[in-house]
This record gives C-alpha cells, structure tokens and sequence, in this order.
C-alpha cells in the first residue's frame, strides 16, 4: 500500500467526472503504477450504451475504458491507449509471399518426383499444387483483415511463412496492432478466415479428386498417407463411388486435390477452440470468462491425440501454449454476440467435427 499523491487524486476525479453517469460507483482503484483506474459498482445503463457513451468520451483523451462484470459486480478500467505503430512496411509482405510463392512451387515439383534445384525449368511442375494452396490461405488470412478493418481494428496484412520443406510453408498469419471493442468483433475475424478458406477449399478439393487415380495401395518408403475426415471420406465417396481406402486400393491424389485436402486439414486446426487459434476466438466470443472450461480440456485433448496417435499434435499443442492459453479480452466484455452469431458459433463447432483429421498423416 502507498499514499496516494495530489496529482494522482486529481486524475482519479478528473475520470470518475466521466464516469459517474454511467456506472455507480462504489469503490475506485489505482492500477498499473497509477496509470490505470479501476471503476467498480454498477452500470446505469445496457453495457453496450455505456461503452459508447465512454468511449467516446475517453477517446479524445487518449484513454480507452475496459468494461467487465464479475459476479454480479460491473466494472471500469481506464487505461492509456497504447501508442500508434508507425507506418507499415508492406514490402516484408510481399517479399514474405514471393518466397512462399517459391517454396511451395519447389515442394510441389518435389511432390511430382522433379528437383528444382538441380533443373529450375522443374518448377512449373509445382505450379498447380502452390497456386492451390496459396489461394486457400490468401483467402482465409485476406478474409480476416478485411473483416477486421470493418469493424474499425488495426491489423497488418497477412505474413506468409516460407519453408522449403513439408508443405512449403507453414502457414500465414496477421498482427492486430488494435483491442476489440466488444466479442462480436472477436466472433466475426476469428471466424471469417476459417469459412472463407473453406469455400475455396471444399471447391478445390472436390476438383482436385476428379483428377486422381483409384489405384492399388503402396507400401515402402516415399508414399504417405493422408488422414480422413468425415467429409473427406463423404466426397471421396461421392466422386469415386467407394470408401477410400478399402480392400486394398486408395485414391493417389493430383497435387491440386492435396492442396484441397491440406485447407480443409489446416481449417480444422484453426477452428480448435484453445489460445489465440480462430475457434479460440469465436469461443471466447460466445463464453467469456466460462471459455477456459473449453480450451483447457482441449489442449489436454491434443496432447493426448500427440501422444497416442500423431506427434504433430504435441507441436500444436506447443504453438498453444507459447501464443498463450489465455485469451485477450475485448474493451466491451459484458455485451453477448446475440442469437444470430451464437446459433452460427454452434454450427461452425459442429463444422470441426467433419473436419477434424484426428491423425493427418501416416
């Protein structure tokens, strides 16, 4: 405990001026050093209204209000609003894809039995398997950030992540840069990629199948094979007239039906309701606080499936806890997402059940 200073207590009324006709206040707080103010009692109004009406207010003052309840209790946090980045340097964007435009036309061509490094001609044998996969990930990591400046947020385009091994990249990914104001914000970004994607990779996929062969499976070094999904399994079904693999024979699959199959595989990691993945997002957006008892059994889940079924799993479950496990809260905590994006969340969680690839590959 200390002694509170003169120009701390004028702060402190200078701000409860601001907030006295929202919330009823009964009891204030310094935090973070006496940067921060805490708010507690109860709000006067919906907490949507009284968010504007502070935000608006604070704004200006370059100040931004955290509102919470807890147990009943409602609260405010006034806190500095972190400073602007400077200007952005899409050029790391760019040359960020450029490479992955690489890597993955060389990891295809290498799919296809070519080594571009010893005939760069080779590389155009990449071409349908890199223009694939880029197109699924542009428009999930595009579906976010455009989603995302719709609902006023700061976020950088997205960074591709250029390996020459695997799948020739792992991934790609946006900064926000900005705090959501409420959990529709979290709801609408976190699910908009995953969703996005998934319609340019059901599309790619069922294409890419009409091109593959039934064929007799191999077994030896050089062949893997992919997991199933129960969608997966239904559209093989639907192209090819059969369970697949079954009595001996499995589809080998054209490079743009292996795209096709890795967006739907990567759709499902990303829904998993843990850390900063999308489904941790939408289910954050739904429960709040109450999202912990979801996300913590399902690292426990992934770590089970990675030590049991794929060792992959273990590296996601990694990626969870270094990102971490704990979700960021938005300025508006208390306001829902409504029945509309709830009854939306349900079905994108019973979307990840037909996605699911519980052991990608063996």
């Amino acid at each position: 405990m200390r002694e509170t200073t003169v120009s701390e207590e004028r702060f402190v009324e200078e701000l409860r001026a601001q907030v006295e006709d929202v919330l009823l206040v009964h009891d204030v707080s310094l935090r973070q050093g006496g940067r921060a103010v805490l708010f507690s009692g109860r709000l006067l109004w919906d907490a949507e209204t009284a968010f504007s009406l502070l935000y608006e207010r604070l704004q200006a003052k370059g100040l931004l209000p955290f509102l919470q309840r807890r147990r009943g209790q409602d609260s405010v946090l006034i806190v500095p609003a972190p400073r602007e980045r400077g200007k952005p340097r899409p050029i790391i964007n760019l040359l960020l894809f450029l490479a992955t435009i690489l890597t993955t036309l060389y990891v295809g061509a290498a799919w296809e039995g070519f080594d571009a490094l010893q005939n760069p001609a080779t590389l155009k044998f990449g071409i349908p398997f890199a223009s694939a996969l880029l197109l699924i990930l542009g428009t999930h990591e595009l579906s976010h950030y455009f989603v995302a400046r719709r609902h006023g947020l700061r976020v950088s385009l997205p960074y591709f992540i250029p390996v020459p091994i695997g799948l020739g990249t792992f991934g790609a990914f946006i900064k926000m840069e900005s705090v959501a104001k409420d959990r529709k914000g979290f709801f609408d970004v976190g699910l908009a990629g995953p969703l996005a994607g998934l319609a340019i990779a059901i599309p790619v996929l069922i294409f890419g199948l009409s091109l593959s062969e039934v064929k007799p499976i191999i077994h030896g070094p050089g062949y893997i094979s992919e997991g199933n999904s129960l969608l997966y399994l239904t559209l093989k079904y639907i192209i090819h007239g059969q369970i697949l693999p079954s009595r001996g024979v499995d589809v080998f699959l054209h490079p743009i039906a292996f795209a096709g199959w890795i967006g739907l595989m990567i759709t499902g990691v990303n829904l998993l309701p843990a850390g900063q993945l999308d489904g941790g997002h939408v289910v954050y957006a739904l429960l709040g606080g109450a999202y912990k008892w979801v996300a913590q059994p399902v690292l426990l889940l992934l770590m089970g499936l990675g030590l049991f079924l794929w060792h992959g799993w273990l590296v996601w479950a990694l990626f969870i806890l270094l990102s971490g496990p704990r979700h960021p809260r938005p300025l508006n905590d208390i306001t829902g997402v409504g029945g509309k994006r709830k009854v939306v969340g349900i079905l994108a969680l019973i979307l990840l059940l037909t996605i699911f690839t519980p052991v990608p590959f063996s």
